[in-house]
C-alpha cells in the first residue's frame, strides 16, 4: 500500500449506517428501557463529532464530566446518550434521552458494536501487542496481504489504512495506537462494508485497561516483548504485564502466537487462557518455532526457522534480530488465518520498510537511518543492530525522550545511548509540556563519568540533526532515534511541522554534497 494513500482523510465510520434500536440496545446493556424508542445511527465519544441519529457516550474524566458538554451534543443532533448516574441530571436537561449505567467506559464498547452490527465478526481480525514491533507487525501483515491482491488493512500507530475489494486505497486519521471504542468499530464497519478480508490492529496496554478493544474477538492475538515504557500510566511492570495479558483470554482472542525471547513472553505463553504458539530467535528457549543462521543480505537478513512441519527459510526486510523476530511473527499470524504458501513468504520477505522503523534516508559517504525507538530497549536494539551493519565505522545518535511520559525511563535512555555510540547527542522528542531543558538533563543524568562516547546537548532538534551530519565522517551511521515517521513536534502545546527524515537527509545533504541519497540506493535496499 502506498505510504501517502488518501490524500483527503475520510470519516471514522461507514457510509451506510448499520443501526440498532435503543430498546435493543438498553436490553443488551441491562439497563432501564427507554421511554420512548428511537433507532440510533452511530456512536460518539467526541461531542463535537455528533452527527445526526447518535448516541453520544459522556464518560466521567478525571477533570471534567462528559455530560458538561450535553447540550453541544443535543444541538448537534444527537438523539441518546449512554451514561452515568452523575451524568444523567445534565444530559435529560438538554433534553437527551438517556441510558444509565454503572460503567459507561466499558458500556461503550458494546454499544458501538451492537450500533455497527459487530463489524469485527465480518472480518479475520490479528491483534499485536508489546511494548516494541507493533506497527513493524501488522504493516509487514497488511503489505504481504496486498501483494497477493487480498483486500486488507490496518489501524495502530502510523494511523488506519485500508485496500478494500474494488482496489480503492483509504485513508482515515486516528489519534490514538489503539482508538477508542467508537472510532473502532466505526472503522471495522467501514472496512467490512468496503469487503476487506483481514485487519491487523495494534492492541496497546492503555486500550485493553480502558476497554477501547472491547467486543472484538481477535482470531489470533501477537505477544512481541515487554521492556520499560508508559509506567507513568500502569505505575509498574507487573501492571503493565497484567494490562498486556488480558488480550490473552477468550474475551479477547481465540488463538496466540507468543514470542518467548524474554521472560515476560515465557510467562505469558505459560499462563494464556487460550491456545498458544511460541517462537524465538534464541538458541536456550524452547518454543514451537525457532529462527536460526541469520544472514546478513543486503539491507535485511535471510534466516531458517525449524518448526513442527520441518525447516524453512524467510528473509526479514530489515536488519537485526527483532525484525528477525517480527517477521516471524508475521508469518505465524498470517498462517494462522489461512494465509501461507511459497507466495506468502515471497511476498513477506519484499514486504519492504516500515516508515520511520530502521528506514534509511542516506546510503552514502554516510549512512542516515530513522528509527521510531523511544524505549532503552528499543535503543539498545537498533544500535546493537546498526553497529553489525558491515562497513559500519562510527556509530552517532540524536536522541531525547518525550515530555509527559514515563519519566524513569529517561536517565535509562542516555546511558543505553552512550554504553553503544560513538557520538551521543541529546536533544529535544516531544517536549510536550515540559521545559526541554529538563528533560535534556534527566536524559543526561544516566550517562556514566567516563564514558568514552562523546557527548553533545543540543537545543532544538533541527540543529542536532545537523551537528550530527556535520561530525559525521565517511562510512559513518547516524541514528536519529524517537519520532519515527512522525511529521510533527509538539513543544508547548504546540505541533510545530518536523520530519526527522527530511531534516536528516537535507542535513547530510548540506554537510556532504557528493553523498548517495535513499534515492541512489541499490533496488532492494
Amino acid at each position: 500500500m502506498s505510504d501517502t494513500v488518501g490524500s483527503i482523510p475520510e470519516p471514522a465510520r461507514p457510509r451506510r449506517p448499520h443501526g440498532a434500536s435503543a430498546a435493543e440496545l438498553a436490553a443488551v446493556l441491562g439497563a432501564p428501557a427507554p421511554s420512548t424508542d428511537l433507532t440510533l445511527q452511530g456512536v460518539t465519544l467526541d461531542s463535537r463529532a455528533v452527527e445526526p441519529g447518535d448516541l453520544w457516550c459522556a464518560l466521567p474524566g478525571a477533570n471534567a464530566h462528559g455530560a458538561d458538554f450535553a447540550a453541544q451534543a443535543a444541538a448537534r443532533g444527537a438523539v441518546m446518550v449512554l451514561t452515568d448516574p452523575q451524568g444523567r441530571g445534565r444530559c435529560e436537561a438538554a433534553g437527551l434521552a438517556v441510558l444509565e449505567v454503572a460503567d459507561p467506559r466499558a458500556a461503550t464498547a458494546v454499544a458501538a458494536a451492537v450500533v455497527q452490527g459487530r463489524p469485527s465478526r465480518r472480518l479475520a481480525t490479528i491483534g499485536v501487542t508489546g511494548t516494541n514491533g507493533k506497527t513493524s507487525i501488522t504493516t509487514a501483515i497488511t503489505r504481504t496481504l496486498l501483494a497477493l491482491d487480498v483486500p486488507a488493512g490496518s489501524i495502530g500507530t502510523s494511523g488506519t489504512s485500508y485496500r478494500g475489494a474494488d482496489g480503492r486505497d483509504h485513508a482515515i486519521a486516528t489519534v490514538r495506537t489503539t482508538p477508542e471504542a467508537p472510532e473502532l468499530h466505526g472503522l471495522l464497519a467501514r472496512m467490512a462494508e468496503d469487503a476487506v478480508e483481514t485487519v491487523s490492529m495494534e492492541v496497546s496496554s492503555h486500550a485493553l485497561v480502558l476497554h477501547r478493544a472491547d467486543e472484538v474477538v481477535f482470531d489470533v492475538a501477537c505477544f512481541t516483548n515487554l521492556t520499560q515504557d508508559h509506567l507513568d500510566f500502569h505505575g509498574t511492570m507487573e501492571e503493565y504485564f497484567a494490562a498486556k495479558q488480558q488480550l490473552f483470554t477468550p474475551a479477547h482472542a481465540r488463538h496466540g502466537v507468543v514470542c518467548v525471547d524474554d521472560e515476560w513472553g515465557r510467562r505469558l505463553a505459560r499462563e494464556a487462557q487460550i491456545p498458544v504458539t511460541t517462537y524465538t530467535t534464541r538458541e536456550d528457549v524452547a518454543a514451537d518455532h525457532r529462527a536460526r543462521d541469520l544472514r546478513a543480505e543486503g539491507y535485511g537478513t535471510t534466516f531458517v526457522v525449524d518448526g513442527p512441519g520441518g525447516s524453512r527459510t524467510l528473509h526479514a526486510a530489515l536488519p537485526g534480530r527483532h525484525y528477525v523476530a517480527n517477521t516471524l511473527a508475521a508469518e505465524l499470524l498470517l498462517a494462522a488465518v489461512g494465509r501461507s504458501g511459497e507466495d506468502v513468504v515471497r511476498a513477506l520477505g519484499e514486504a519492504g520498510t516500515v516508515p520511520g522503523r530502521m528506514e534509511p534516508v542516506a546510503d552514502a559517504p554516510v549512512r542516515g537511518i530513522v528509527d521510531y525507538s523511544h524505549t532503552p530497549d528499543a535503543l539498545r536494539q537498533a544500535l546493537l543492530t546498526l553497529r553489525a551493519v558491515p562497513g559500519t565505522r562510527r556509530l552517532l545518535v540524536v536522541m531525547g525522550a518525550g515530555g509527559d511520559r514515563d519519566r524513569t525511563k529517561r536517565p535509562l535512555m542516555g546511558r543505553t545511548a552512550a554504553q553503544l555510540a560513538d557520538v551521543v547527542i541529546v536533544t529535544d522528542d516531544n517536549p510536550r509540556g515540559e521545559d526541554p531543558a529538563a528533560i535534556r538533563r534527566e536524559v543526561l543524568s544516566g550517562i556514566e563519568e567516563g564514558t568514552t562516547a562523546q557527548v553533545h546537548e543540543v537545543d532544538g532538534r533541527g540543529e542536532a540533526i545537523a551537528l550530527a551530519a556535520y561530525l559525521a565522517d565517511v562510512a559513518d551511521t547516524i541514528l536519529v532515534a524517537g519520532k519515527g515517521a512522525e511529521t510533527g513536534q509538539t513543544i508547548g502545546g504546540i505541533v510545530h511541522p518536523f520530519d526527522d527524515r527530511l531534516r536528516l537527509r537535507d542535513a547530510l545533504r548540506d554537510a556532504h554534497p557528493a553523498r548517495g541519497g535513499a534515492d541512489d540506493m541499490d533496488e532492494g535496499r
